[in-house]
């Protein structure tokens, strides 16, 4: 067995199993949700010393719960949520020293969503502090580890969920996407991951006082189809009367799309062979089913990527400066690393430019919107390079304008949906040398989850991407 692989997966009550499959057999009476738990459970226990991808853990609180009758397909499947939302009587941390292990006095507005389809939660997942960085490394919590090789990153900010959806110790875990945050760790833990259209699901009421809200919240997968199961769900407790609704995706649409293939990123950041090479194979898979494909050039100008950094200064200069309103009234901003506060002083420097770079970003929605009126669907990479190996990113050592040229060179992709609000999903399409899954992104416009998941489906089924085996656990 490789070493360097963490993988859960065994003849235990999850099998090998993803969460559609356990909820039938949860309702046929195969298998109970204390099963299903416990199993859970002791893979978490096998995992996590290697991946360092669980903050808190609830095992005792999951045990009860699974003795309780559950509604829903998804009622009894075990699960985790990130450690950046609140959970009533569970600490919230951020991944940031900054705060006191003081329990949550109610659920995060999404998180009473994410209760209502059944699921229980064994624990709160690693992020790096506040989610800046696109992998999971904080001086709180340390590093969390790829499962495909533990020397490197599982990806940020919802790398912890990932790393637990990846080997096996749940089918499904809560993620939030403020940038890519949940389409780049399940790129590079070869899972799907979708960002839903602005208010498609529920987020905290505080966001829409932002100029622009950038943070939404879904889940990272290992198929389409528990991504397809959960978002039909979920729609159940709360449907947005201004978006289509989506009901059930069952599989491919008929619809043959208009696919705009871009490559290029902003700064002339160089996007690594490897990774070309798994978007021109998806593009020609696409191709070969139907679709028309069609190559364009980077539609941006550099300019755009100096005001993403200016508009998510500002929200970490918010949390440095007023964390004591925002977070916990025993907040220490002392605490905090130099790559947050060398976020909130970018923007205390640029202040004045601020309005502006929120005006600029605003005109990107009327552009992409424009775009697509002559596409259905946009394909690019995830990341500009391979996964990279934890330290690389986030040395302490480093000053933080090399930080924050690394991070940018990285993740030049994923964060103009955050900004127009369109979905994007990352699938796992390709491999690299080093035998580490790259993801690929397809975006839509506004409210077109549906075209998104119905295309993953088809693309699933024409080359269904690698997941662990079944392994004896001795």
């Amino acid at each position: 067995m490789n070493q360097l692989k963490v993988n859960t997966v065994c003849e235990d009550a999850l099998g090998n199993s993803d969460a559609t499959a356990l909820a039938k057999r949860l309702a046929s009476g195969d298998v109970t949700p204390a099963e299903l738990v416990e199993a859970a459970i002791n893979r978490a226990k096998r995992a996590n010393p290697e991946l360092n991808a669980i903050v808190t853990d609830t095992f005792d609180a999951a045990r009860e719960q699974a003795k309780m009758p559950r509604k829903g397909p998804l009622g009894g499947i075990p699960t985790f949520i990130k450690d950046n939302v609140e959970v009533e009587g569970v600490p919230t941390l951020f991944g940031t020293r900054g705060l006191p292990r003081h329990p949550a006095r109610k659920d995060h507005a999404f998180i009473r969503q994410f209760k209502s389809l059944g699921m229980i939660s064994l624990g709160k997942t690693a992020l790096p502090e506040f989610g800046i960085p696109p992998t999971t490394e904080s001086l709180l919590h340390g590093a969390t580890a790829n499962p495909w090789n533990i020397q490197y990153s599982a990806g940020g900010s919802s790398g912890g969920s990932a790393a637990m959806v990846a080997s096996g110790v749940v089918p499904v875990a809560h993620g939030n996407d403020g940038g890519g945050s949940i389409r780049i760790p399940a790129a590079c833990c070869g899972l799907v991951g979708l960002k839903p259209t602005r208010g498609r699901l529920v987020t905290a009421p505080e966001l829409k006082l932002l100029p622009i809200n950038v943070v939404f919240e879904g889940v990272i997968t290992r198929t389409v189809r528990d991504t397809a199961l959960f978002m039909a769900e979920a729609e159940k407790y709360y449907a947005n009367p201004r978006l289509p609704s989506l009901g059930l995706i069952i599989g491919p649409g008929k619809k043959r799309l208009r696919i705009a293939v871009i490559t290029e990123a902003i700064n002339d950041i160089v996007v690594d062979d490897e990774v070309l090479e798994a978007v021109h194979a998806t593009a020609g898979l696409c191709e070969r089913l139907g679709h028309r494909v069609e190559a364009l050039p980077l539609p941006f100008t550099d300019q755009i990527g100096e005001d993403f950094i200016l508009y998510y200064a500002f929200l970490f200069f918010m949390l440095h400066r007023f964390g004591k309103k925002l977070l916990s009234p025993d907040f220490d901003p002392t605490q905090l690393e130099s790559l947050t506060l060398g976020m909130s002083r970018h923007f205390t420097k640029h202040i004045f430019s601020f309005p502006f770079a929120t005006r600029r970003l605003k005109k990107a929605i009327r552009m992409t919107k424009s775009f697509y009126q002559q596409y259905d669907v946009a394909l690019c990479p995830v990341l500009a390079s391979k996964t990279v190996k934890n330290g690389t990113l986030l040395d302490p050592a480093l000053p933080f304008d090399r930080m924050l040229e690394g991070i940018r060179n990285y993740a030049p992709f994923t964060a103009l949906q955050n900004i127009t609000g369109e979905p994007a999903i990352s699938l796992p399409l390709g491999m690299s040398k080093e035998g580490l899954p790259i993801g690929v992104q397809f975006a839509a416009p506004l409210g077109h989850d549906q075209a998104l998941l119905e295309l993953a489906f088809e693309l699933e089924q024409a080359q269904p991407w690698p997941h662990f085996p079944v392994i004896d656990p001795e």
